[in-house]
């Protein structure tokens, strides 16, 4: 009970490790829509995207932007890149595509924004392909 109470963390390491790969996976199911065409094209016909020469291209960009992401984060690879790239794309999706209401219609992809600064801040941590490299290199230099 005291320790719930404290401010000193509780499985800081693995507690992130878990929620990088559950946004990581959830990124990857939004992304997975860029292999239904359907899909893409019901994107395309938002008024938003009209504008565009090539909506369709636009909306391509994004879905592969928030595929290559997922898959970085759900496996802690170039974690720091990968959470630029998924910032980047969440604001471009709350404040152009959305109306920049992050407190209440454009708040989901505003959490994945900030759930992106959390790991553009504290790394990719345990249970990544970052952390097994940095570990691969530090044992090179010791020998």
């Amino acid at each position: 009970m005291i320790k719930l109470l404290s401010s000193s963390p509780v499985a800081q390491q693995s507690g992130l490790a878990v929620i990088r790969i559950i946004v990581g996976l959830l990124m990857v199911y939004h992304g997975w829509e860029v292999f239904d065409a359907s899909k893409i094209k019901e994107y395309t016909e938002w008024d938003f995207f009209k504008k565009f020469a090539s909506p369709a291209f636009v909306v391509y960009i994004g879905k592969s932007a928030e595929l290559l992401a997922g898959i970085l984060m759900a496996i802690g690879l170039f974690t720091r890149l990968a959470s630029l790239v998924l910032i980047a794309t969440m604001l471009y999706i709350a404040f152009y595509v959305g109306s920049g209401k992050i407190w209440y219609e454009d708040q989901h992809p505003f959490l994945f924004v900030l759930l992106g600064l959390v790991y553009f801040f504290s790394g990719s941590g345990k249970w990544s392909v970052d952390a097994w490299l940095q570990k691969k290199k530090n044992y090179k230099q010791i020998y």
